[in-house]
């Protein structure tokens, strides 16, 4: 059996071809029906935003080539040719670390988001529905979902915000602790402050208030995010309501200034309020940070903590890649003696065939035996047997237990020894 992996992600291809290459829900099925036509004993199909992978577990003799078909089969406008430049192919150990990475999201344009791991756990179902996930491929992608646990548990690749989204929360915890209750207004509704929005609501905040000069556009965002309308020229009655303020409108001029903030943690009653000036040009007044009780950042101050922040999961990604190659010889080893087992057993069925077979030729003249002769020659030519198979079994366990290179070039690999076995003892399939 052979491991191998083509595709193209992020790095290797624009979002264009991406987009052109990419497998929708529906179409993964038949997909992955081609690809075991194609010669593919097991096949896994990873079609996401930022890459699309065909992973598979080739029957010995098919070539790899069958995975860059599959990939250009039904997309008339791209040809095998075109799409080569761009794409990468990995086998055997190489194609399970890329997996682990993958997994672990070592190998995603944010280092450590979450997301990656939940759109492969699908992909898993999907082929395991389908009946192409059953044997080494399963091991490996089972294997991949433990190595991104422990990575995540092991390490911090996970902690700290790295999107201007993900910072507003951090920040948002740090000022209020939780986020339980809070209230949340969007002034000016852009993509970003909504984003910010989003993720806050997901952090635990409890309601949101939409204010922005279109009272459509206004409303269709409180249909979303089941939030409250509140008309533009009303912000500064209703500013005492809300914990915290993400604006982002185009303006001239303030649009929260500096006592508009003051009347309204007078009125809060000193409890604090954090705001969030994502405009450029900014919407509330910077003289705000000198009031007690409140808290303004800007888009730039979120934009660093989250450069910084992705500089420390970087840095923790060293770690995460030494536990991603300890797997993968791991799992390698034990993969090369599940490979080796069928053989081992049936070098043992062989030498006990040969056994019982001389045995029963020469057991009759030898008269009558005692019990405790009768054992004792069990004991002989079960001894003589054991002794013949113990040497082929050893290094076949032995080369099988390495991780895929040695030491001693001329030494045998797993495989050929194996070949070797099945042929002087005449093993079937030989």
């Amino acid at each position: 059996m052979k491991l191998a992996l083509a595709g193209i992600n992020h790095r290797t291809a624009s979002v264009e071809l991406r987009e052109r290459l990419a497998f929708s829900a529906d179409q993964i099925p038949a997909a992955l029906d081609d690809i075991q036509a194609r010669g593919a004993r097991e096949a896994l199909i990873l079609s996401t935003c930022n890459r699309v992978e065909i992973t598979a577990a080739l029957e010995e003799g098919v070539s790899t080539e069958i995975l860059f078909d599959s990939l250009v089969a039904g997309r008339a406008s791209i040809s095998r040719e075109a799409l080569r430049p761009h794409l990468y192919l990995f086998e055997d150990r190489d194609a399970m670390r890329h997996m682990f990475r993958v997994a672990a999201s070592l190998d995603s344009m944010i280092v450590g988001e979450p997301q990656i791991l939940g759109q492969l756990k699908k992909a898993y179902a999907q082929a395991r529905e389908r009946g192409a996930m059953s044997g080494a491929l399963d091991a490996v992608l089972t294997r991949a979902f433990t190595v991104a646990k422990r990575i995540r548990s092991d390490t911090d690749i996970g902690e700290n915000a790295v999107s201007v989204g993900y910072a507003a929360v951090e920040l948002a915890r740090e000022i209020f602790d939780t986020l339980q209750k809070k209230r949340v207004m969007i002034v000016g509704a852009g993509k970003m402050s909504e984003a910010a929005a989003r993720h806050l609501l997901r952090g635990g905040a409890a309601e949101l208030l939409i204010a922005n000069r279109t009272l459509a556009h206004a409303e269709q965002i409180a249909g979303v995010f089941h939030g409250q309308v509140v008309p533009f020229d009303r912000i500064d009655e209703r500013l005492k309501d809300a914990d915290i303020v993400i604006t982002s409108c185009a303006a001239q001029g303030f649009v929260i200034t500096r006592e508009m903030v003051r009347r309204a943690i007078e009125e809060r009653r000193n409890h604090p309020m954090f705001l969030i000036d994502i405009a450029v040009p900014r919407n509330i007044d910077a003289e705000i940070n000198k009031l007690e009780h409140a808290f303004l950042y800007d888009i730039d101050d979120l934009q660093h903590l989250a450069e910084r922040n992705l500089q420390m999961r970087r840095e923790v990604a060293a770690e995460a890649e030494r536990i991603v190659d300890e797997e993968v010889t791991r799992l390698e080893a034990r993969l090369r003696e599940r490979d080796a087992a069928p053989t081992i057993v049936s070098l043992q069925d062989q030498l006990e065939t040969i056994r019982r077979e001389v045995l029963a030729r020469y057991r009759p003249k030898l008269g009558h035996l005692t019990r405790e002769q009768e054992e004792t020659l069990e004991a002989l030519t079960r001894g003589i047997v054991n002794k013949i198979a113990h040497r082929p079994i050893s290094e076949i366990k032995r080369l099988a237990g390495k991780s895929g290179s040695t030491e001693d070039r001329n030494e045998p690999v797993e495989g050929e020894l194996i070949t070797v076995v099945r042929r002087i003892f005449r093993l079937g399939g030989s």
